[in-house]
């Protein structure tokens, strides 16, 4: 499985990267904000892309419909906060992303699970 990783913290990408990369999921690329994660998704076109809900003076919920839009079919986004789920829940209902993930609940089993659901056609 390849992953792009959009967020605006360095020290966050570093370490998901990590973690993802030991767990056997190719880190591909990162961006911290929507104008590099639409060009690295197109450069590198991941099998997931995990994009914060918070890019700084940026919107994750905005760059999920961007990426939705620049491909067909639509890639597989994964939201991801230290927000809790609750604190969007209507966004990220409206959002075409996959789903959502809190970052503390981030695991190379969750993103497979996500996408197990998107596969299966399970909500």
């Amino acid at each position: 499985m390849r992953c792009l990783i959009v967020d605006d913290s360095a020290n966050f990408r570093d370490a998901a990267s990590s973690m993802l990369e030991r767990a056997g999921i190719c880190v591909v690329g990162v961006a911290s904000n929507s104008a590099d994660a639409l060009a690295r998704y197109r450069e590198l076109r991941p099998d997931v892309t995990l994009v914060d809900v918070d890019l700084g003076a940026e919107s994750g919920f905005d760059l999920a419909v961007q990426l939705q839009d620049a491909d067909s079919p639509a890639p597989s986004v994964i939201l991801i906060s230290t927000h809790a789920e609750q604190d969007f829940a209507d966004m990220i209902a409206a959002s075409p992303a996959l789903g959502f993930l809190p970052k503390f609940a981030l695991s190379p089993g969750a993103i497979r699970d996500l996408l197990a659901d998107k596969v299966s056609g399970e909500p």
